[in-house]
């Protein structure tokens, strides 16, 4: 996008991070963070750039002006703060995750409901279409939620997958790709191959990755081109029906073990008034309303940006 200056795109990468972050926790999707940060639609238009013509441009032109028409330094930006979060927070928020769970999606939570209200005044006119849409959306999502996860896999080929699906969930506001993984039981492999630098496990799933990104994209890009109303009514279900997964007070069903550690896999969603344990009630309150309030700032940040 013309007229940006080294300003901008440090906004960028920061909004880049803020994706990172919130795709490594499981139940959280960088799509929402996108979308309420008002990169969303540029960021479909801009993987959408990567096709065929861009490397005609590229042989006939120059790498300067396929560079531009890949919109590459928005590009460049974003995904700097994505790979920074990931590799330099996925330890941290898993140690949240496995020592205050309760806080951190108290965090969370208020961060999704906000972005439920950000996400659902875009859509302009609210009729049947739009309603059903919503409603799909939520059913979906909330159906996601209650799904078991699979045992921990790490075949290459599987990881691909992973990486496919995972990343198609991560660009939809409301789908984690993280939760995605939890479910095809490559969550752990797939953090422990980061925390450990495993370069093959790693660049199995960024293959992927790219190739579910690029596929996805296309498919984003004409909803939002012809019938953008319709989808935002259908993001807007995925956000709402995503709040299951990451209600912070949690009856354990079931667990299993991996690789020594006792994993939940089942839970079920309880009033923190019964929740076995301490509840941490007032503190979860207090970072459900910062969680709450920062998406209200950000967005305010990108209006005038």
């Amino acid at each position: 996008m013309a007229g940006r200056n080294l300003i901008d795109y440090v906004f960028i990468t920061l909004k880049g991070i803020a994706m990172g972050a919130a795709d490594v926790v499981p139940g959280v999707s960088g799509g929402t963070i996108a979308f309420i940060s008002g990169i969303y639609e540029e960021l479909i238009s801009s993987i959408n750039n990567i096709n065929l013509e861009l490397f005609k441009t590229l042989k006939k032109e120059g790498f300067k002006t396929a560079w531009k028409q890949l919109n590459g330094n928005f590009l460049l930006a974003l995904f700097t703060g994505i790979f920074i979060s990931l590799f330099s927070l996925a330890k941290f928020l898993s140690w949240l995750l496995e020592n205050e769970p309760i806080l951190l999606w108290s965090f969370f939570f208020g961060l999704v409901t906000a972005s439920i209200f950000l996400v659902g005044k875009e859509i302009k006119k609210w009729n049947a279409i739009a309603v059903i849409a919503l409603l799909i959306g939520t059913a979906v999502a909330y159906f996601i939620t209650t799904l078991p996860p699979n045992e921990n896999v790490n075949s290459l080929p599987f990881l691909f997958l992973s990486g496919a699906l995972a990343v198609c969930a991560m660009i939809l506001p409301g789908i984690s790709g993280a939760f995605i993984l939890v479910l095809l039981g490559s969550y752990k492999t797939i953090l422990d191959a980061v925390h450990e630098r495993d370069i093959k496990m790693v660049a199995t799933v960024a293959i992927g990755a790219i190739f579910g990104l690029l596929s996805f994209a296309r498919l984003l890009k004409w909803m939002f081109k012809n019938y953008k109303n319709t989808t935002l009514a259908l993001l807007t279900g995925f956000i709402l029906g995503s709040l299951n997964k990451i209600w912070p007070w949690k009856e354990v069903l079931e667990t299993k073990v991996f690789d020594d550690k006792i994993i939940p896999i089942n839970e079920n969603s309880v009033s923190p008034l019964s929740f076995e344990g301490e509840p941490q009630l007032m503190l979860a309150i207090m970072l459900a309303v910062l969680g709450f309030s920062l998406i209200f700032i950000l967005e305010r940040v990108a209006s005038k940006k």
